[in-house]
């Protein structure tokens, strides 16, 4: 699976967020992909299987026939009448370290299950979005982008968040971990990356030299990292209840189910401090996007809620 995520915040005091993701997946009779729409407030979601799927194997990029078409500079998602966007990113913020990305010399490490990498911390976007029965004008927004990438899917379980909309809209938050396995080795490992104001990247996670310990719950995010130079603490919070249930696929069986718990517009805390436990920079953003994944609280928390055929994902649902 090779799995591309945008994701779009107005500007500070909208409070509107819209996600957009195709995960490109593999199965034994060809290519297929998971495509979505989501946002908030409201819970539109938007989640389909469709028929074809490719990435870039050069770029960045991921395509599904006419419904969805994602490369740096253009984002352009037709999944019906009311699940389509088209939009151009300008100004972008890149990933700004050479050596290696999000999940750091992970990446180096041959057939793990899960990859991580942030590669788009900031832009401003320029167009439309057509959710539920509203246009939305983009222009202005805040944009971020990731790609994810492993063996067999998603881990069994793992948690996430990324967040705009601080008080420095140059500011930029994100966070991965999750269970890592390739052959008999296995261990949870947590990634997180701040991009402050004046445009310094931080980036935390490796273990043994700049580790984060993460404790995470249906509504709470903790995470604490270290490193040699760099203090970083985040505290996020979310109500179980107010949460969309997003799309995993299952790559050999070509379909999708509910796999991840994500909040759209969460509350997230974030200190960074030097070596000397200096405050370098503190923020709070009230749009954050949290998410606890893993197939059986996802499937738990559909049947809870009621939704028929609990293990698969509503095509339109309100939170």
């Amino acid at each position: 699976m090779e799995g591309y995520f945008w994701r779009f915040t107005a500007p500070r005091d909208d409070g509107r967020v819209l996600i957009a993701l195709c995960g490109v997946n593999r199965a034994d009779d060809g290519s297929w992909s998971t495509l979505g729409l989501a946002a908030h407030p409201g819970g539109f979601l938007k989640a389909i299987e469709h028929p074809e799927g490719h990435a870039d194997p050069d770029s960045l990029g991921a395509f599904a026939g006419s419904a969805f078409s994602g490369t740096p500079e253009r984002l352009k998602v037709d999944l019906d009448e009311e699940a389509r966007l088209d939009v151009r990113v300008t100004s972008p913020v890149g990933w700004g370290r050479r050596a290696f990305g999000g999940s750091s010399y992970f990446q180096s490490v041959p057939a793990l299950n899960q990859y991580w990498h942030p590669w788009l911390l900031g832009g401003s976007a320029r167009g439309t979005a057509a959710v539920g029965g509203e246009t939305w004008d983009l222009d202005g927004w805040q944009v971020y982008a990731e790609k994810n990438w492993g063996k067999g899917g998603f881990p069994g379980s793992w948690w996430w968040g990324q967040a705009h909309g601080f008080a420095e809209p140059e500011a930029c938050v994100a966070f991965a971990g999750g269970e890592i396995k390739s052959g008999p080795l296995q261990t949870e490992v947590t990634a997180v990356v701040v991009n402050l104001p004046g445009g310094r990247l931080i980036r935390l996670g490796n273990p043994g030299t700049s580790t984060v310990e993460a404790t995470v719950s249906d509504e709470c995010w903790s995470l604490r990292g270290r490193s040699l130079r760099w203090q970083v603490e985040i505290e996020g919070q979310a109500p179980l209840g107010e949460s969309h249930l997003l799309p995993v696929p299952l790559p050999q069986e070509r379909r999708n189910v509910a796999g991840a718990l994500e909040h759209l517009g969460g509350t997230i805390q974030v200190v960074v401090r030097s070596r000397r436990g200096v405050v370098v920079w503190r923020g709070e953003s009230q749009v954050a996007a949290l998410e606890l994944g893993g197939l059986e609280r996802a499937k738990a928390e559909a049947e809870r809620r009621g939704f028929p055929g609990a293990s698969a994902v509503p095509p339109v649902s309100a939170a």
